[in-house]
């Protein structure tokens, strides 16, 4: 399944997506904290106890450093070779053709968080799983409001709104010729709301079931990672043929649509983006400093996780 729409494929061809909107200092800040910022998200979802919070935090800072010493360098790898890319012209193939190497990881940092994933998962109570549906319900209602709220044009007036916001924070400003491709391409995306929010709302339900399912019975660890793998599958590829078929054809598009924007692209505008990209480069290089990683080697081991080495 590749639902992507206009930014994450953009964030293809710049990689990785954490960096996509934000500036150095900040990616440095955020990545430091991103152990803290993950366990408050998820507190917000599940409301976790004494217990299993303080099983949690520790789990998440192990993997965090994991993901510094084994992803981070290859993520500046990917960059410099997506600075010299947005150097030049390019093709719908060349965009999005990093993804094979990005599900790559993907699917070694899902497979690296799966213990913590199960542990959470065992210790679940109904009012934890309702708080989920409940959180999962305030999130719908933001979505509503930000894009399926208006009638068509008005919804498609605030996507080629965002478009252009999100192109000019990495080629610069834009002109008039460059909003006008915006323009078309997006009034002719074959993009639906109402498909892929139905399909959010699917994802939804899939999990609150099978964490209902995984806690109804004596927990079984085996079974729960079991479970888990075949759930993110069903992310990858959803068990909906009509849809599956509906992000192919949107997934070509929207490569073809970031392409076709990057070659009308100036020199300067090019410059613009390389420039961009070595900073979001050297910030990764920064976070690898034995200053930044001095955190990573003081951590006490975790019982019941992978060791980082």
């Amino acid at each position: 399944m590749k639902t992507f729409p206009f930014k994450r494929s953009l964030i293809i061809l710049l990689v990785p997506a954490l960096f996509s909107l934000t500036g150095c200092s900040i990616i440095r800040f955020g990545y430091n904290q991103a152990d803290h910022v993950t366990y408050w998200w998820l507190d917000r979802f599940v409301d976790f106890d004494e217990t299993q919070g303080s099983r949690v935090r520790p789990a998440l800072a192990h993997w965090f450093s994991w993901h510094r010493r084994e992803h981070l360098p290859r993520y500046a790898g990917l960059l410099t070779h997506s600075r010299t890319m947005v150097l030049e012209d390019t093709t719908p193939e060349r965009t999005c053709g990093l993804w094979t190497e990005i599900r790559g990881y993907m699917d070694e940092a899902f497979e690296r968080a799966l213990p913590i994933a199960v542990d959470i998962t065992s210790t679940l109570t109904p009012r934890q799983i309702q708080n989920i549906e409940r959180r999962y319900a305030r999130i719908n209602e933001e979505f509503d409001e930000d894009h399926v709220r208006g009638n068509a044009e008005a919804r498609l007036k605030r996507s080629i709104n965002r478009t252009v916001e999100r192109a000019e924070f990495f080629y610069g400003k834009l002109d008039s010729q460059q909003r006008e491709f915006i323009k078309r391409r997006l009034a002719a995306s074959p993009y639906e709301v109402t498909i892929w929010n139905a399909e959010r709302h699917r994802r939804q339900q899939d999990l609150v079931q099978l964490l209902r399912q995984l806690t109804s019975v004596t927990p079984d660890p085996d079974r729960i990672r079991q479970a888990l793998r075949a759930y993110m599958e069903r992310i990858y590829n959803s068990p909906n043929e009509a849809y599956r078929k509906y992000a192919d054809n949107l997934w070509a598009y929207n490569c073809g649509f970031v392409a076709g924007l990057h070659n009308t692209a100036t020199p300067a505008q090019r410059a613009h983006a390389a420039k961009k990209i070595r900073g979001w480069e050297s910030d990764i290089q920064l976070l690898l400093t034995p200053t930044e990683t001095a955190r990573v080697d003081s951590l006490p081991s975790q019982p019941g996780f992978p060791a980082l080495r």
